[in-house]
């Protein structure tokens, strides 16, 4: 029998499907279901009214003409997925005191991300998800 590598998941506890972003943020522990709600509070002051708040992947991601954003906690950190590894090289200086990868920012589950900066993010995601529609 093939041993199952074990799998990495979000922090939020997997007793069963979780259908709405309020769902999700009830499940993750504190510190980070308080980081996760100020980045969400950013998000939404910055998306589109026309952007839908989702469950995908089981962690709350917003669609606005495609995929904008997404965030989840895990064990030792809070991760922001991007979409785009190309706004990680838009933001490079002010990201450099986070961990990096493709299009995912660590941060760790007490020290959020400043609001301000997810903010700018959100506008530049909107204004490439735009770009992507007038083609």
């Amino acid at each position: 029998m093939k041993k199952q590598k074990p799998q990495r998941h979000s922090n939020a506890k997997r007793t069963s499907a979780r259908k709405t972003v309020d769902e999700y943020l009830a499940a993750v522990p504190e510190p980070a279901r308080s980081t996760l709600k100020g980045v969400r509070a950013a998000i939404r002051a910055a998306a589109p009214a026309e952007t839908t708040e989702t469950i995908s992947y089981g962690m709350p991601m917003y669609k606005y003409k495609g995929m904008l954003i997404g965030y989840a906690a895990f064990p030792k950190h809070c991760s922001l997925f991007l979409a785009t590894s190309s706004l990680l090289k838009m933001f490079k200086d002010e990201l450099s005191r986070y961990k990096t990868s493709k299009g995912t920012i660590r941060c760790p589950t007490d020290q959020p991300l400043p609001a301000s900066l997810v903010k700018k993010i959100v506008k530049a995601r909107v204004a490439q998800n735009d770009q992507k529609q007038d083609r």
